[in-house]
């Protein structure tokens, strides 16, 4: 009979950072910890004491984190042959660790016992025996890995399920079955586990590498036939291709199995907590992530918005609220009437649906994208555009010209580069020059220095990334580009674009958007 809530295992710290160019600090670990409990998980896997300083220091400070919702688990192997549990340093090192939960990993496949343990498959049992039974005595909670189950189980089915018996004599209070190799298809994973739940007494739970691109669904169809317990990371880190996903596997269970896993209040973190992790593992956020990516949710064909202005389940699965995320309109060639009354709605312009200008900016954004300019990267500036078409926009400024210089003195140097502007400001006539370490950064710090005086809050503004992307090809250095600038205050973040055969000229585009948006929205 299944469980009414299925466990939820994580193991970023340990199996995510194994992930390449990751590195968790203590401190990283420690911080995630404390996400991951929000989140409510049930297990924390927090890494393997006995293989390095750094797990142990983690431990250790690990004690006097205060966890509401979830347990921390230690990680190691089964003890070494010819050696008793109680005289292997990394058994010790596990229960030095003083964790409640501790999951240990033992070979399940014959060809690793041969291979890489050099043992007899009888005494590959004993290990795993000695070293669950010894633990269990002193740890309220041990979790068995049967490491290459599958592989295992499809080579000698007999001896991996004896595997799995040692452990379950041992006392283990889960036998998770592993895909470490991450190969195997889903149809051999139900027939495997309905297989496993049948003969064991004691619950089963399932442990996906995603080398086939398979471990989400292998981890579902798991719970389907009866795994009650699911191990993962966030966003999928992990060695090789990674691990199965929780930010999938969490919501898939809860909402389409219908089958508790987490509170449904903790589940609206499951954005927060994705960009959490990605943030401190340095990576950028994967857009068309399910459920909690930016795309996700994201509109763009016109057909598409029209419905789901009537009815989001239209073109919606779920609400995008339930895991933390929200609902957007994307703007493009593509977009008809339903994006600009969406967009307009969002940015709090009055537009009617009968209204002139309606068709107006349509046919503008359809010419403006002819051209190269995409909006649904930068939409601070079809804002200003939409408030344009309607008599809304305030100039603040007006370009008399500007110049930019860059002079390369010696080989080997750095290019200077200076930037002149002149610009007409509520009457008054502003000449400045500014220097900057390129062209566009130059450019910026003229125009900013013009306006200052007069716009103090442009201080606030940061310029956050900078992106340039050729759009005429074969023309080489001649080519059209766009320019999309991403910028911020204290309170927001927002997108502008430029579009030129000269890149200097789009930057401006952009900048001066960029500098309008933050104008407009103050007043």
């Amino acid at each position: 009979m299944r469980r009414k809530t299925i466990e939820i295992y994580d193991t970023t710290l340990r199996d995510g950072a194994q992930s390449e160019d990751i590195s968790f600090s203590v401190e990283d670990k420690l911080r995630i910890t404390e996400q991951l409990d929000d989140l409510g998980v049930h297990y924390i896997e927090g890494g393997w004491p006995g293989s390095n300083p750094r797990d142990i220091a983690f431990f250790k400070k690990a004690r006097k984190v205060q966890l509401r919702h979830s347990r921390l688990v230690a990680f190691g192997s089964t003890h070494r042959p010819g050696k008793k549990p109680q005289h292997d340093k990394n058994i010790k090192a596990l229960l030095d660790a003083e964790t409640s939960a501790i999951t240990i990993f033992g070979k399940s496949w014959d060809f690793h016992v041969k291979e890489a343990l050099k043992i007899s498959r009888n005494e590959n049992l004993e290990l795993i025996y000695n070293t669950v039974s010894y633990l269990k005595k002193r740890a309220e909670t041990v979790l068995f890995d049967a490491e290459h189950f599958f592989d295992g189980y499809a080579n000698n089915p007999d001896y991996a399920l004896s595997c799995l018996e040692a452990a379950q004599d041992g006392g283990a209070d889960c036998l998770v079955l592993c895909d470490t190799n991450g190969g195997t298809i889903t149809t051999a994973i139900r027939e495997t586990v309905k297989r496993v739940v049948k003969h064991a007494n004691t619950p089963v739970g399932m442990h996906a590498h995603n080398d086939i691109d398979c471990a989400v669904a292998n981890s579902i169809i798991a719970v389907e036939f009866g795994a009650v317990h699911v191990q993962g990371t966030i966003n999928g880190l992990g060695e090789r291709c990674g691990n199965a996903n929780l930010i999938s596997i969490i919501p898939n269970i809860q909402l389409k199995l219908r089958v508790k896993c987490i509170e449904t209040e903790q589940m609206k973190k499951l954005r927060e907590v994705s960009r959490f992790v990605n943030e401190i593992a340095n990576l950028r956020h994967f857009k068309r992530q399910p459920y909690t990516g930016d795309s996700a949710f994201a509109h763009k064909a016109g057909v598409h918005v029209s419905a789901i202005r009537k009815r989001s389940e239209t073109y919606e699965h779920i609400k995008p609220e339930l895991v933390g995320n929200s609902q957007r309109i994307l703007i493009s060639d593509l977009a008809g009437r339903s994006n600009i009354l969406r967009k307009a709605e969002e940015f709090g312009i009055p537009l009617k649906k009968d209204k002139k200008q309606l068709q107006d900016i349509v046919t503008s954004l359809k010419e403006l994208e002819n051209q190269g300019f995409q909006f649904e990267g930068a939409e601070a500036s079809f804002e200003l555009l939409m408030k344009k078409a309607l008599g809304l926009h305030k100039r603040f400024f007006d370009l008399i010209g500007f110049r930019v210089i860059i002079e390369k003195r010696k080989e080997g140097e750095d290019p200077l580069s200076e930037a002149t502007i002149m610009l007409r400001v509520s009457g008054h006539i502003e000449h400045t020059a500014a220097t900057g370490n390129g062209p566009v950064n130059a450019l910026d710090n003229a125009l900013r220095k013009a306006l200052e005086r007069f716009y103090p809050q442009l201080t606030e503004v940061r310029l956050l990334d900078y992106k340039v992307r050729v759009l005429t090809a074969g023309k080489g250095t001649g080519a059209r580009v766009r320019v999309l600038i991403e910028s911020g205050d204290k309170d927001k973040r927002w997108s502008t674009v430029g579009v030129s055969v000269n890149i200097i000229e789009a930057s401006y585009q952009a900048l001066v958007d960029s500098i309008e948006y933050k104008l407009l929205k103050d007043e």
